[in-house]
């Protein structure tokens, strides 16, 4: 038991450091979105005859477009890590509440991407991690702070979304402002989801941990 609690120690630190590097990621790539919308709204430069006056915007986009891949890669990443975690969190609510589990890991997976079960299915999955880190006689599947966080990776996946698809369909100045503004909103749910999300981590792991414990020490 020393050696799992070791193991499942270090993979909640690593998972901490992948959400908060993700906050950090999104908060920059928030950043760059502004600074384009700055530059959109900035009075035009004079005309020049090697067309630098256009190097500001350019330059903006060269920003906001490395920051947006880089951004994308760490998303997949930080879903990557925390699935690994919720798995490792399965092998300790199977130890203590097996028969509580109603979903199986493939959905750590498939509760990503699989249209309208992507809505629900994961928030159940948790739901039965909470409830088997529960005593026996208070089991209760579901908490506000569960509540809370998947309805800001809800929030955060939609508003998402929506503004790379309006960034990615503006033709004008005009609209483009706009979908930076969605884009800069959808920055702020997402680093409230990663927020939430190493929240969860924290009181999770900790309650299934001390569950397994006390059986062990009594």
């Amino acid at each position: 038991m020393g050696r799992t609690a070791r193991s499942l120690s270090g993979l909640t630190r690593w998972t901490y450091g992948v959400l908060a590097a993700y906050s950090l990621l999104t908060a920059a790539a928030g950043v760059a979105a502004w600074h384009k919308y700055q530059v959109l709204h900035a009075p035009p430069l004079p005309a020049q005859p090697d067309g630098s006056e256009a190097l500001p915007l350019l330059n903006a986009d060269m920003w906001l477009g490395n920051l947006r891949g880089w951004w994308s890669g760490a998303t997949l990443v930080a879903v990557l890590v925390f699935s690994v975690w919720m798995s490792r969190m399965r092998d300790l609510a199977d130890l203590s509440w097996p028969e509580g589990q109603r979903r199986s890991r493939a959905w750590l997976f498939f509760g990503w991407v699989v249209p309208v079960a992507n809505v629900f299915v994961l928030k159940m999955f948790v739901n039965d991690l909470w409830a088997a880190a529960r005593p026996a006689s208070r089991r209760e599947r579901g908490h506000p702070l569960l509540t809370f966080w998947w309805l800001s990776i809800l929030a955060a996946g939609t508003a998402g979304a929506n503004a790379l698809s309006a960034l990615k369909h503006a033709h004008t100045a005009g609209q483009t402002s706009q979908a930076l503004r969605q884009v800069m909103q959808s920055d702020l749910l997402y680093v409230c989801a990663a927020t939430l999300s190493a929240a969860v981590v924290w009181q999770l792991s900790g309650m299934l941990k001390k569950t397994i414990r006390e059986p062990l020490e009594s």
